[in-house]
């Protein structure tokens, strides 16, 4: 009886059963949403990222068994302040291959969830889950309409990554969590083979740590933004690495890597195409001289002390060995795979467990069209605009190293908006209005323009 019950309280999402939020949460909410009505519109991507970033998503507004989190509280207030059916008539939203994968993500994982167990309370947890992903992906979408707005928006995350930073390296020096003053967190940071992980307002501090290193190309980013953004851009980027090191996890450390790596390759971004596949054929050839899958290099991974190298690695092997249980419509037990299997820290194979092959192959699809966009957008930019063409790169980097996060974690909590947001920013500065004002500079450029933001698939 005692397992049946565990199954479906983590079948439904877990949470909890009643509110706990608490009252200087709800000051901070209602200041939030008062704002939203005072401010510019061009304000509101900052109060809403801080607030639904800053506050644990742990601080859970439980109204008839109806979970709202921070973010959920504040969307509906978000969208009326924005007033989207007046924006809509005078504004041409553009759609993109962005916004269509991020569409199909959402209906296909809650279609295949609702076929997989065919029960009610699997509905409720799938309407949550489309509230959120396209309330929130569609606002960002919506406000962030060119590149003073993604500018203003990294300026958001590095004051949030800086706070952050200055918690985490307090958990260090005292072992406790300032932001359990909030709730939703736990006032002990954990502690394992003999250092802390802080956590900040996270639920893990493996997030904690992702969330700051997959920022900090941003951040290089704004750096070349313009003197004025310098500081600002140093502070997010030296806190972006706080974060990083004070969560004491490997999968961090490896995203931060891979982000500055992407940078690293600036000098040779039109050659990328021989990189691609040249990385490609190495894995090939590994795989082929190896004794075990190349996807057994994962196991090897030891930066961290006490990392959960073999536990990734293992996920990898058995969602692959395990494939005819979940390719059509996901698996409903995945633990029964092998020991901590249940325990589904990668993001792709979640989307395959929780949806199928289906859902997978959608949420690639997002990854793929975000690098599609901006292979399109940094050739337009090309010896125009050097300045966007750094940025365009920067949010590769950005992408790239999430990417790479994402073998080992998925975002569960407000990290979430994070990664909505990189892909809003991403829409953002590869509309074709902003390609072709780069390419137009000279005042003869436009139908290469024209071309450049209509040509298929590039991204070299």
């Amino acid at each position: 009886m005692g397992n049946d019950l565990s199954d479906k309280f983590l079948r439904y999402g877990g949470g909890v059963t009643s509110s706990t939020i608490t009252l200087a949460s709800l000051i901070v909410l209602l200041g939030a949403i008062l704002l939203f009505f005072l401010l510019p519109r061009k304000y509101l991507i900052v109060t809403f990222l801080f607030v639904s970033i800053f506050i644990p998503y742990g601080q859970v507004l439980v109204i008839g068994g109806l979970h709202f989190a921070t973010s959920r509280i504040l969307l509906p207030f978000a969208w009326l302040s924005i007033k989207p059916f007046s924006y809509l008539r005078s504004h041409r939203f553009q759609w993109n291959g962005v916004d269509k994968a991020v569409i199909c993500y959402g209906i296909i994982a809650t279609i295949s969830a609702l076929l997989l167990w065919r029960e009610f309370g699997v509905l409720i947890n799938r309407l949550g889950f489309l509230y959120e992903l396209f309330g929130a992906y569609f606002l960002l979408r919506i406000v962030l309409r060119d590149r003073a707005d993604v500018n203003r928006t990294i300026v958001t995350l590095a004051m949030l990554s800086a706070l952050f930073a200055l918690c985490m390296v307090r958990e260090q020096m005292t072992g406790r969590n300032v932001f359990s003053m909030f709730g939703g967190v736990s006032e002990f940071t954990p502690f394992r083979e003999g250092r802390f992980r802080s956590q900040a307002a996270f639920g893990h501090p493996i997030v904690a740590g992702t969330v700051g290193a997959t920022l900090v190309p941003l951040f290089v980013a704004l750096w070349c933004q313009g003197r004025e953004w310098k500081w600002t851009a140093a502070l997010g980027a030296i806190s972006g690495v706080i974060m990083t090191l004070t969560s004491a996890s490997a999968t961090p450390l490896l995203a931060l890597v891979a982000g500055i790596a992407a940078l690293c390759m600036w000098p040779f971004r039109r050659r990328l195409r021989w990189f691609r596949w040249g990385a490609v054929i190495l894995l090939f050839f590994l795989h082929l001289v190896m004794k075990g899958p190349v996807w057994a290099l994962i196991e090897h991974v030891d930066i961290v002390g006490g990392n959960s190298g073999w536990h990734r690695f293992e996920l990898i092997n058995q969602a692959i060995a395990h494939f005819w249980d979940w390719w059509l419509f996901g698996a409903k037990n995945p633990s029964g795979w092998g020991f901590e299997m249940g325990d589904v820290s990668n993001a792709y194979v979640s989307a395959a467990v929780s949806g199928g092959l289906a859902t997978l192959l959608s949420f690639l699809a997002i990854l793929w069209q975000g690098f599609r966009r901006l292979g399109i957008a940094r050739k337009a930019a090309s010896s125009r605009d050097r300045q966007l063409e750094l940025l365009v790169w920067a949010c590769g980097a950005a992408l790239f190293s999430t990417a790479i996060a994402f073998v080992g974690i998925w975002y569960f909590d407000q990290s979430s908006l994070v990664w909505y947001v990189l892909l809003a920013m991403i829409c953002a500065i590869t509309l074709p209005a902003t390609v072709r004002r780069a390419r137009t500079c000279d005042g003869n450029a436009t139908g290469v323009a024209r071309e450049a933001a209509d040509q298929p698939l590039h991204t070299g």
